[in-house]
């Protein structure tokens, strides 16, 4: 077919950074981002053009999931920090907003873009050296004989994201569940290879938060069971109960003609053939001294009668998504033929149980050895379920990212801060020698330095959203939020009680200046030298693995943005 219309030639578009229309649009993504940014963060309504449902949200994976980008340039930003949420699930606002804050700072400088590169690399080394170094005064090591600093990794998860709605006695309770089920699926038989296991969580809606609770094995939702049927089950002379795993259709339906043509002799009944060969599988079974029997899929109601007939209790339905974990829980493999069973697939439970949360029933899988979970989750209504549930999930990676690397940084924007004045007092000291080896001059380095400490200092000012003033203290090199309302020349001493992270009160004489005011001097000592981190303090702690991933996503990826020379975008 001849074309309608000619072919249209590329569009090229020289130097994208400089057109208004790229720096509008990350002005306004930047804002957008800053806006939903901590604990009072302002929430987002997003819903396509077309209707459907409404997400209403301030984390970064649900944002950036949902909104289109035209540009080019924003789409490898979105496209850079969605690829770091996947692998870390949290930090994504900060990696976001601190890579628009770095691109806004440096194409700002008078300075070539490859010399712009060269220092930021070298000042993101300064950083992660810092970081992963034991003198880091914004670092603390996570113990994990002790909770205390567990449950403030958890709970700083859970408050920074508003639209979950939680007061403080359901974030409490949320937190306990969280690390309780993040610890039944710690191996307790330490191996070379341990694998961590699984928490699935179930939701239960329009119920309190607090009705939430966590239950050692697996909960599939099932018409309700009679108990007499449960007391009757067929065990094991161990008094275990055998499972039989089935991801193959037990349906009888007949075979898919897409998969090629089959002869039958005069008389025969395909329905009748596949229904006899199921209750082959059946009797079997029963023969085994299988329990229970768990399909993926459906199973045909004359097995079933025929199963509970003889005590075997059987699930159909149960779907692919518990496949993995039942199979880890009990030991079983999915057996993908019912033509052929080998006893050898067969796993095993200690006990099941019925379970009732609201108008659900549950089968209660119970195992002998706990590396699966189920947190059974409420909340009031659907949109703060829907959120509730992402963060969930953010606060067991973020666990599991801890129990790898088993440190934390400190949040509340004490680690920007303070990182911004342990790069300024490290800029001042450098060598001659190294600006040669960056080939840049000291100049050009520190008006770098300067951006790049402005981009961080700017990450902690999107906690501010009240009006309020944003200081830094001198002495440790934290942030500090002044309420709004206040003269800039008030006595802080007397506004102020604790640091972002809470470390630090203000009983000493702090010598703090407004964060985005004259710089002073650099600072010295380093943050924990002073107070040290008790077990009852309620700190604001940042996981560090991703925070670590975020500070470098943002620089590499703002230096990425910075280096495009073209943009070749087809317009058929």
């Amino acid at each position: 077919m001849s074309r309608l219309e000619a072919k249209k030639p590329p569009l090229f578009i020289s130097e994208p950074l400089t057109k208004d229309t790229v720096s509008q649009s990350l002005s306004l993504l930047s804002g957008i981002l800053k806006s939903c940014y901590g604990p009072a963060g302002r929430l987002k309504q997003l819903h396509n053009g077309v209707g459907g449902c409404v997400c209403t949200t301030s984390q970064s994976s649900a944002i950036l999931s949902r909104i289109s980008v035209s540009q080019p340039v924003l789409s490898l930003l979105t496209a850079s920090v969605q690829n770091h949420i996947s692998r870390f699930s949290d930090c994504g606002l900060f990696s976001a907003i601190l890579c628009c804050s770095l691109i806004e700072n440096f194409k700002s400088l008078n300075v070539a873009a490859c010399t712009v590169i060269k220092i930021s690399k070298h000042l993101l080394s300064l950083c992660m050296d810092y970081l992963k170094s034991e003198a880091c005064g914004c670092r603390v090591s996570v113990d994990f004989s002790s909770l205390e600093t567990l449950l403030c990794l958890v709970r700083s998860v859970l408050t920074s994201k508003p639209a979950c709605m939680l007061n403080k006695p359901e974030v409490d309770h949320l937190t306990t569940l969280i690390l309780k089920a993040f610890m039944f699926t710690v191996p307790c038989h330490v191996e070379t290879n341990a694998v961590l296991g699984k928490c699935i969580i179930v939701p239960v809606k329009g119920r309190r938060v607090v009705d939430s609770t966590v239950l050692p094995g697996l909960l599939i939702e099932t018409p309700e069971i009679q108990l007499a049927n449960l007391l009757a089950v067929k065990r094991t002379c161990s008094n275990m109960i055998k499972i039989a795993l089935f991801c193959v259709s037990m349906s009888g339906d007949l075979f898919n003609p897409e998969e090629g043509t089959i002869t039958v002799h005069h008389g025969i009944s395909l329905e009748m053939s596949e229904l006899n060969q199921l209750l082959n599988v059946g009797k079997q079974l029963v023969n085994d001294e299988v329990g229970l029997v768990v399909c993926q899929k459906v199973i045909h109601p004359s097995l079933k009668q025929y199963l509970k007939g003889n005590h075997v209790i059987a699930v159909d339905r149960a779907g692919l998504s518990l496949m993995e974990p039942l199979s880890r829980m009990t030991g079983s493999k999915p057996i993908a033929s019912i033509h052929s069973l080998c006893p050898s697939c067969y796993g095993s439970l200690k006990d099941v149980r019925m379970e009732s949360f609201a108008s659900k029933h549950f089968l209660h899988l119970i195992p002998n050895d706990t590396v699966v979970c189920s947190l059974v989750l409420c909340n009031r209504n659907e949109t703060a379920w829907d959120e509730l549930k992402r963060v969930c999930e953010t606060a067991e990676h973020v666990l599991q990212l801890t129990i790898k690397e088993p440190l934390a940084l400190l949040g509340g924007g004490c680690t920007e801060t303070h990182l911004a004045s342990y790069i300024r007092h490290k800029s001042c000291s450098l060598s001659t020698s190294s600006f040669k080896d960056m080939d840049c001059s000291q100049t050009q380095y520190q008006l770098v330095a300067d951006g790049f400490c402005r981009s961080l200092e700017s990450v902690a000012s999107s906690l501010n959203h009240d009006g309020g003033e944003i200081l830094t203290d001198m002495v440790y090199g934290h942030c500090w939020l002044v309420p709004s309302g206040f003269p800039s020349v008030s006595n802080w001493s007397d506004l102020v009680s604790k640091c972002g992270c809470g470390i630090n009160g203000n009983t000493e004489n702090l010598n703090w200046r407004l964060l985005q005011g004259q710089f002073g001097s650099p600072i010295i000592q380093g943050c924990l030298k002073g107070p040290s981190v008790k077990p009852a303090d309620f700190l604001t702690l940042d996981c560090f693995a991703a925070k670590c991933s975020g500070l470098q996503v943002a620089l590499e990826t703002a230096n990425l943005i910075l280096d495009l020379s073209y943009v070749i975008k087809d317009q058929n």
